[in-house]
C-alpha cells in the first residue's frame, strides 16, 4: 500500500511541477497572444540525406594509426591538427539530448614529411569518469539533466530535484592557450590542461578560484604579446554581470598557474539583470608561442587594436527559470529564450582603460555564434560577424532533430536562418554638431550605416558582404581568416563552412572586396571548420593551405583530412582515416 501511495505522490508531484513550469511558460505567452505567429521558415529544401551516424558514439583511437594519403602534401606543412567535439552520446540506457552535451573526444592529426597519422582520446573529465563508473549520466549538461541514483527510494529521487544543478567539466568545445599551455574548454567554470603530444588529460582548472566569475567562453582573444582576454558572467543578489577578463601572457615562475594574475578589465551590466544574454564567443586571436612553434585556426574575433567589442543578443537566459529548472525537471537549455522584441546592442570597451564608450550602439535583433574580425579606420570600428535571423538554432540542435530523416529533417533545416557575413560600422566619437538622422559612416568602401539618433545613441544597419553563390551554398559558419597577417587589420579573404544541410556540406572562400565566393563540395561529404595555415614563405594574404576534417555517412567511403590550396581553393591531397569520426566543433593547428 505504501509503495502505491509513494508512486502516486511522485506522479502527482511531477504533474504539479509540470503545471508550474507550464504556468511560467504561459504567462508571457498569454500577454502576447494577439501577436502569436506561425514558426518561421527560411528555406524550402527537400530530400536531405539523413546524417544521424554523424551524431553517434564512437570508440577512441588511443594509439597513432596511419592514414592513406592521396595527392600531395606541401613539404613545409609539419605539425598537429587538434580538434575537439562530442564523441559519446549515451551511458548505459541513458542518452544525452543535445549536440552540445556529448562527452569530449580529442582528435590529433600529425603531419610530417608527407605522412599523416591519427589518434583520438576521450577527455578524462570528472563527468566522463563518473558516467563510466556509474553507467549513467552523473553531471548535468547543456540540454540534459543528470540521472538520479536508481538505487534511491522514490522519495530520495524526488528530493534530488531540489539539489543545486551541478556544473559539468565536459570540455568539448575548443582548444585554448594560456601562458603557453594548452587547455580544452567549454562554457562552464572548468578547463582541462592537455598534453598535445599524447592527448592525455592533465589538471582541471576552475575559473572561480582565481577570479570572481562563474565561468568563461571557449573563445578567448590574444594580443601579440600573448596577453589573453575572455568573457565570463558573474551572478549575485542583484542578478548577472558580463565581465571582460585579462590574463597575463607569461608565467611569473615555476609555481605560476594559467589563471594566476587574471583580473577583471571591465564589468558590463546587462539590460535586464535577471535575463542576461547567452553568448557563445566574442572571438579570439592566436599568438606565436615561441620561435619554433605557432598556432593557426581559431574562430574569428571582435577585438580591434584598441577596443574589445561585446555583442548583447536578444537570446536571453532567464535566471528565475534556471534556478528552478532542476526542481521542475528541466535543463539549462530550457531557460534560454529568443526575445526579438529586444534590439541587439554593441558594447565597445577600451582595452587600455577598461572604460565602456558612452555611445549606445544598437541594431535589429539577430543571432550570432561567431565573429570574423574587427579593425579601426577613420575614427570608426568595423565589425564583421556571422549573423542569422531568428534565434531558434540552439534549440533545433537537439539530437532528436539532428537524427531525423525524410520530411522531418527537411523541416528542421528549413526552420534555420541562413548564417551570413554582415558588416557593421561603429563611430568611436559622435560629433555633437552633427544632426539627428545623419549617417556617421565616412567609409566609402562599405554601405553599412550608423545613423545618429541622439548625442550618445546610434542606430546601426549592416552591409551584406557576400554574393549569390554564398546564398546558394546555404550561408556559412565557422569563419576563419589569415590571423598571422590580418587579425585586427583590414583583410580580404574569409573562409568557412557552407550549409545547404543541417551540418556543413561544403567549404567556402569569400573575397570580401569583390564579393565573390569559391566553393569546394563533394556529394555525401560533410567538412568541418576550416583551419588556415599560412605558407612560411607567403607573399599574399591567401598564400597557404586549408585543413578540414571531412566526415561521411557512406559505409563504402572514408573520413579524411582534406588539404586545399587556399589561394586557388582546389584540392592538393587528402589523408583517409580507417575509423569513424563524429561531426565536431573547433580546433587549431600547431605548426612546427
Amino acid at each position: 500500500m505504501l509503495s502505491y501511495i509513494l508512486s502516486f505522490t511522485s506522479l502527482l508531484t511531477q504533474y504539479v511541477a509540470d503545471f508550474l513550469w507550464f504556468l511560467l511558460q504561459c504567462i508571457p505567452a498569454v500577454l502576447a497572444l494577439h501577436s502569436r505567429k506561425q514558426p518561421l521558415t527560411f528555406s524550402n529544401r527537400k530530400g536531405l540525406e539523413c546524417v544521424a551516424p554523424l551524431f553517434s558514439s564512437v570508440e577512441e583511437t588511443p594509439q597513432q594509426i596511419p592514414t592513406r594519403v592521396k595527392g600531395q602534401i606541401p613539404p613545409w606543412l609539419k605539425g598537429k591538427l587538434l580538434r575537439n567535439g562530442p564523441g559519446k552520446y549515451e551511458f548505459g540506457k541513458y542518452q544525452f539530448n543535445h549536440w552540445f552535451d556529448g562527452s569530449a573526444l580529442l582528435h590529433q592529426f600529425t603531419i610530417k614529411n608527407g605522412v599523416v597519422t591519427y589518434q583520438s582520446k576521450f577527455l578524462r573529465s570528472d563527468a566522463y569518469k563518473a558516467n563510466i563508473q556509474n553507467n549513467r549520466i552523473m553531471a548535468s549538461e547543456f540540454g540534459t539533466l543528470s540521472v538520479p541514483d536508481p538505487c534511491k527510494s522514490i522519495f530520495g529521487r524526488f528530493m534530488s530535484r531540489f539539489e543545486s544543478m551541478d556544473m559539468t567539466d565536459n570540455c568539448n568545445v575548443n582548444y585554448v592557450i594560456y601562458k603557453g599551455d594548452y587547455y580544452v574548454s567549454t562554457e562552464t567554470n572548468f578547463m582541462h590542461r592537455v598534453d598535445v603530444e599524447t592527448l592525455e588529460s592533465q589538471e582541471k582548472v576552475e575559473w572561480d578560484k582565481y577570479i570572481a566569475v562563474n565561468g568563461a567562453t571557449a573563445h578567448p582573444h590574444y594580443d601579440p604579446d600573448g596577453t589573453a582576454y575572455n568573457m565570463g558572467n558573474s551572478y549575485g543578489g542583484n542578478g548577472a554581470n558580463y565581465n571582460i577578463i585579462q590574463i597575463p601572457p607569461q608565467k611569473s615562475g615555476p609555481e605560476d598557474t594559467c589563471l594566476q594574475g587574471a583580473k577583471i578589465l571591465c564589468t558590463i551590466p546587462p539590460k535586464e539583470r535577471m535575463k542576461p544574454s547567452y553568448y557563445h564567443s566574442f572571438g579570439e586571436r592566436v599568438p606565436p608561442l615561441d620561435r619554433n612553434s605557432s598556432t593557426s585556426g581559431r574562430i574569428a574575433r571582435a577585438m580591434s587594436k584598441n577596443y574589445v567589442i561585446f555583442i548583447e543578443l536578444p537570446l536571453k537566459l532567464n535566471l528565475w527559470k534556471l534556478m528552478t529548472a532542476k526542481t521542475l525537471g528541466r535543463s539549462f537549455l530550457d531557460g534560454i529564450k529568443w526575445e526579438p522584441q529586444h534590439h541587439t546592442r554593441f558594447y565597445v570597451v577600451n582595452k587600455r582603460t577598461g572604460k565602456i564608450l558612452p555611445i549606445h550602439y544598437h541594431t535589429k535583433p539577430f543571432m550570432c555564434f561567431h565573429q570574423i574580425n574587427a579593425f579601426e579606420d577613420q575614427g570608426c570600428i568595423i565589425v564583421d560577424l556571422i549573423a542569422q535571423d531568428g534565434g531558434g538554432v540552439v534549440d533545433l540542435f537537439r539530437l532528436q532533430n539532428l537524427r531525423q530523416s525524410g520530411q522531418a529533417l527537411d523541416q528542421v533545416y528549413n526552420s534555420l536562418g541562413r548564417p551570413l557575413p554582415w558588416r557593421f560600422v561603429l563611430p568611436i566619437h559622435v560629433d555633437p554638431s552633427s544632426s539627428v538622422g545623419q549617417n556617421l559612416n565616412p567609409l566609402p568602401y562599405t554601405s553599412a550605416r550608423a545613423v545618429k539618433e541622439g548625442d550618445r545613441k546610434v542606430w546601426c544597419t549592416y552591409e551584406s558582404i557576400h554574393d549569390e553563390n554564398l546564398l546558394e551554398a546555404g550561408g556559412m559558419e565557422f569563419p576563419q581568416i589569415n590571423y598571422a597577417r590580418c587579425n585586427g587589420t583590414k583583410y580580404r579573404f574569409l573562409y568557412g563552412v557552407g550549409f545547404t544541410h543541417i551540418v556543413g556540406d561544403s567549404l567556402v572562400k569569400v573575397d570580401m572586396h569583390a564579393k565573390e565566393t569559391k566553393v569546394w563540395k563533394e556529394a555525401g561529404m560533410y567538412p568541418s571548420e576550416p583551419v588556415f595555415v599560412p605558407d612560411p614563405k607567403a607573399t599574399g594574404e591567401d598564400s597557404g593551405i586549408i585543413l578540414s576534417v571531412v566526415v561521411t555517412v557512406k559505409k563504402n567511403q572514408s573520413t579524411f583530412l582534406l588539404i586545399l590550396d587556399a589561394e586557388k581553393f582546389t584540392e592538393l591531397g587528402r589523408a583517409e582515416v580507417p575509423v569513424q569520426i563524429p561531426y565536431g566543433f573547433h580546433g587549431i593547428f600547431v605548426q612546427q
